[in-house]
């Protein structure tokens, strides 16, 4: 099912959709006639009718969620009623998710932020607000490989986003509604308890370990956090649901036993069970039941149904269950971090500990609590090893980064977390309910300070985060192949899996990495400085773009381009030389909206090999290369240029037919007669608006020199 999925979201066309389901469907139908009693050929048969049913799943999918979207930028003042408040103290802001009022002109679900900087305003779920905003259509990736918001929007209905300009007004405030509104205001009235009861961080984490909300928590804590392999605690998954539901059924079966009536006749274990699930649903309804939350909540229920009736509970059957149900709600939760972090985890420590070895060495004994304790260490050692080589492709390829000590680190996070921070948290908020929870605040805020210490402490460590620019779909895609096979055979067969995660390696070691960056609006320009990292053309650039072109080129974006010698900028445009391939290439980029002068800019033009700008450029501007205005940037989106090889990777496609892509604004649509391609481009000589490139011969002569180009009088 999973591989079906995939197929459609790595296929850009309609056609390949089509062929894929037929083709399974059609060798399914070979397959079965070939051998109907075979148990291979039963797989078989089975397995390919699942790929073509995950095709045709997320088809349905994306066309079933399918709303209306923004085509163009707008500053407009509408109604709407708060459909989620999310709060993010720590940045000084709150995101809202609107559903608009019929009859403003404008897509029904959209997402603004709200500057809390400029004031406060109690909005709650539910309520019915004016706002004045700057909204447009939701942004697709800046730059190849960075974060797609325009894929993620498309399933979840959202067709605008952006920023309130002014406070918003409460026209009328939340009413009683259904069980959605009133789930989304439990939880924002509790995470507001939690935070009133801890300031900072440390309620922060505490809320996020209850609630799901991590907005209240330092930014440089949250990176301490991911640096130190410890982020996968503020997402709410297996450990803590296994937590409550263990606890609760803990707690459930002693109390009830001190009754002697009840335990001589009847079954405890499943009052108790049920009491667990009880907890369970409730904890991830509370939790906000993303993805990660659902898959542990249906693995924990189907765990408890195991005992109840005396089956083994902890499988890879468990896993594939749990896998299944989120993929037949949720088919497009397969391409996100979260599903792939989640399931990578929970199947990597199931095969672990289903291996013969393993079982043996972690089995209970009559020994001395000494030696049980040792061996409790190494067990958990060797999971939290496992689990970060499971995890560490998945990080690398959506987040370019990852934590090297994360195994270590968890060593002491996890029983800290488990056996003491979150039982005293649970007694703290049960106490409040009698004014008594004050201590138990305190003690749960140390535990949380030692948290963020440990994460600070690590994350100082030398080499304490991995950072690889560039990871190939296809290389991940033999990552996730070689770990599979080790993960479910059991036979010698399974360490087929090794050459195939040895070739990814060598793969992503071997992938160049950009030396020119080019956002997807032209704006922002970026190149590597040799002992400078990477150069930024625009050095006020916000923290999100400079993030991202850190991420994109594995490097910090710090140095500005005025600084670089040999660099020659003025208020409007910037020239500088790069070297590339044993050559130097001329970049010309401009930096301000005033109009040049025309002739000193043609000539800069044709003494340049790459020109970028956000503004459109006459014709008559004809570099050696590439001109890289908004009359070529729409077609391709964000760039990603290796001067070395003098190849360039686009964010856009020349034939998608993804919605999210199809939904496009008119200006950036593109036409299937346009150009060919797989979003691969070669540089050289040619038409500056071409996109496919011949970069056979790039002779540069740098002798003479022209008129810099002026602001034009």
């Amino acid at each position: 099912l999973g591989a079906g999925i995939t197929g459609w979201f790595v296929i850009p066309v309609r056609e390949g959709w089509i062929a894929l389901m037929l083709a399974s469907a059609g060798l399914a139908v070979v397959s079965l006639l070939a051998d109907r009693r075979g148990r291979t050929a039963r797989a078989g048969t089975i397995g390919l009718l699942a790929i073509a049913l995950g095709t045709g799943l997320i088809w349905w999918r994306a066309e079933r969620v399918a709303a209306p979207r923004l085509d163009w930028p707008r500053v407009v003042r509408f109604v709407a009623q708060v459909k989620t408040v999310d709060d993010r103290p720590a940045e000084q802001r709150q995101r809202l998710l609107l559903v608009v009022q019929p009859g403003s002109g404008l897509p029904p679900l959209v997402r603004v932020n709200v500057d809390t900087a400029l004031g406060s305003v109690a909005i709650r779920p539910g309520s019915t607000i004016s706002i004045r905003a700057r909204l447009v259509p939701p942004p697709e990736a800046a730059l190849p490989g960075a974060y797609d918001f325009s894929r993620i929007a498309w399933f979840q209905g959202i067709g605008a986003t952006g920023k309130a300009i002014e406070l918003p007004t409460v026209l009328r405030p939340a009413s009683p509604g259904g069980p959605v509104l009133w789930l989304a205001d439990v939880r924002a009235r509790l995470s507001a308890h939690i935070h009133n009861q801890l300031a900072g961080s440390p309620g922060g984490i505490a809320a996020a370990l209850v609630t799901g909300d991590q907005g209240a928590i330092a930014k440089e804590d949250a990176d301490a956090m991911r640096m130190s392999g410890l982020a996968r605690l503020l997402s709410i998954s297996g450990l803590h649901v296994g937590v409550v539901v263990g606890g609760v059924m803990l707690l459930s079966i002693r109390i009830m036993s001190l009754s002697r009536w009840l335990a001589l006749r009847m079954p405890l274990p499943l009052f108790a069970a049920a009491a667990a699930a009880i907890a369970g649903i409730g904890y991830t309804l509370i939790a906000g039941a993303e993805v990660p939350t659902v898959r542990s909540c249906i693995a924990s229920l189907l765990i408890l149904m195991a005992l109840a009736i005396g089956r083994e509970a902890l499988t890879l059957r468990l896993v594939a269950s749990g896998a299944l149900c989120v993929l037949l709600v949720w088919p497009e939760a397969l391409a996100g971090p979260s599903f792939q972090l989640s399931f990578a985890a929970i199947t990597a420590l199931v095969s672990l500990h289903e291996l013969p070895w393993v079982k043996a060495r972690l089995a209970r004994r009559d020994e001395g609590m000494a030696r049980r304790l040792a061996r409790s260490c190494f067990g958990l050692l060797l999971t939290g090893i496992v689990i970060e080589l499971a995890l560490t492709p998945i990080a690398l390829f959506h987040f370019h980064r990852t934590g090297i000590y994360g195994a270590v680190a968890n060593m002491a996070a996890i029983p800290l977390t488990t056996f003491v921070i979150m039982p005293v948290e649970a007694l703290a908020l049960l106490l409040d309910l009698a004014g008594a929870g004050a201590p138990f605040w305190w003690l749960a805020g140390a535990a949380l300070q030692l948290l963020i210490d440990l994460a600070h402490g690590m994350s100082l460590l030398p080499g304490a985060v991995a950072a690889v620019p560039q990871v190939p779909a296809a290389a991940f895609a033999l990552f996730a192949l070689g770990g599979l096979c080790l993960g479910l055979w059991r036979t010698r067969a399974r360490l087929v899996g090794l050459p195939l995660i040895l070739i990814g390696a060598i793969w992503v070691a071997a992938t160049p990495v950009p030396e020119l960056l080019i956002t997807g609006e032209g704006r922002h320009v970026a190149f590597r400085s040799a002992g400078r990292g990477m150069v930024l053309l625009r050095p006020r650039a916000r923290e999100y773009v400079r993030k991202t072109i850190g991420e994109i080129s594995g490097v910090e974006a710090a140095a500005a381009i005025d600084d670089l010698p040999g660099a020659r900028c003025s208020a409007d445009i910037c020239r500088v030389d790069l070297l590339g391939g044993g050559r130097l290439i001329r970049l010309l980029a401009t930096r301000s909206g005033y109009p040049l002068e025309w002739l000193a800019l043609r000539e800069a033009c044709a003494d340049a090999d790459i020109v970028v700008s956000d503004r459109m450029l006459p014709k008559a501007c004809k570099p050696r290369w590439i001109r890289a205005d908004p009359r070529l940037l729409r077609r391709t989106g964000g760039l990603a240029i290796n001067l070395s090889t003098l190849s360039i990777r686009t964010v856009r496609v020349p034939i998608d037919d993804h919605p999210w892509r199809q939904s496009a604004p008119r200006h950036v649509r593109r036409d299937r007669g346009e150009r060919k391609g797989n979003g691969t481009a070669v540089a050289g000589k040619g038409d500056p608006d071409a996109v496919e490139i011949e970069a056979a011969d790039a002779r540069i002569d740098r002798s003479g020199s022209r008129d810099f180009p002026e602001r034009s009088r």
